[in-house]
């Protein structure tokens, strides 16, 4: 099995439960020295390869070299991902351009480079989207966009690849007890506040144990669909409703208050650093 984004979060935990169970594992990421503590973690035979999946000559040489390594892949969590936010006329595009380029781009990249090998082992690829590829609204257009796209992507992969034995899963998940959601509450008062003005039951953080479980069931039923909290996908049908008219105003109602908020904190922080967490912008080159 193959995690791609492994040194934190979800993948890190993913890659110590998926051990635990007995799976040999290949960690790809970045941060050599989390990788390196996360794969001690795992156990010996751990394959570890540093690798920005924006790159895809990169991901293409550490997907083959963890094949080689684990003699062959049989699974592969496309995982990695940052977060960056800001309204369309005053995020820096760069900061725009890099979201798309790592949890978009980033997943064709791993999908594309891990098909020759799971279609030997008629094997099962999971892409990490979220609950943002249906869920969407101001301030956050470049994870949306790209974790819409995503989900494109996996439906129409799963088609496909249906004839070569290879299927394909999507993950939609809220806001989980991760370092990247920890650093955005630390460091983005304004994407907090927005977070607090959803419903409950949509802008709290749940916790990760739960959400790993379902991932670990997922992949050993080769779910189509996963999501944390459960109730995600039984509102998947009716995404419509939250492109509504009746939505729309709602959420316009505090676009004045947000821009202007926005304004004052790229005049203290900078551009970058009202974009995104001091971490994204080291990781991400922002």
């Amino acid at each position: 099995m193959l995690i791609t984004g492994a040194a934190r979060g979800i993948g890190a935990a993913l890659a110590e439960r998926l051990a635990s169970h007995g799976a040999r594992l290949a960690l790809v990421g970045l941060e050599r020295d989390k990788l390196d503590q996360v794969a001690a973690r795992c156990g010996e035979g751990t394959f570890v390869a540093e690798c920005d999946v924006s790159d895809q000559e990169q991901v293409t040489e550490a997907i083959d070299a963890a094949a080689e390594a684990l003699g062959g892949l049989d699974v592969v969590v496309a995982n990695a991902g940052i977060a960056t936010g800001g309204p369309v006329r005053l995020q820096p595009v760069r900061s725009w351009q890099r979201v798309i380029e790592i949890n978009l781009l980033g997943v064709m990249y791993t999908d594309r480079a891990a098909l020759p090998h799971l279609e030997r082992s008629r094997g099962y690829i999971l892409n990490i989207a979220s609950a943002a590829a249906v869920f969407r609204g101001p301030g956050m257009s470049a994870y949306c966009a790209a974790k819409a796209g995503v989900e494109a992507l996996s439906d129409c992969l799963r088609v496909e690849e249906d004839p070569y034995g290879v299927d394909v899963g999507c993950a939609y998940f809220l806001f989980l007890d991760t370092d990247m959601v920890r650093d955005a509450e630390r460091e983005m008062p304004r994407m907090e506040a927005a977070r607090d003005r959803l419903p409950k039951l949509f802008g709290q953080t749940y916790p990760l144990a739960p959400a790993i479980e379902e991932v670990v069931a997922a992949i050993a039923e080769r779910r189509r669909r996963v999501s944390y909290p459960r109730w995600v996908l039984r509102l998947l049908p009716l995404r419509q409703a939250f492109v509504s008219r009746v939505f729309e105003r709602q959420a316009a109602k505090e676009v004045p208050e947000s821009m202007r908020e926005y304004e004052r904190i790229m005049a203290e922080k900078g551009e970058g650093g009202a974009a995104a967490t001091e971490r994204t912008r080291e990781l991400a080159g922002i």
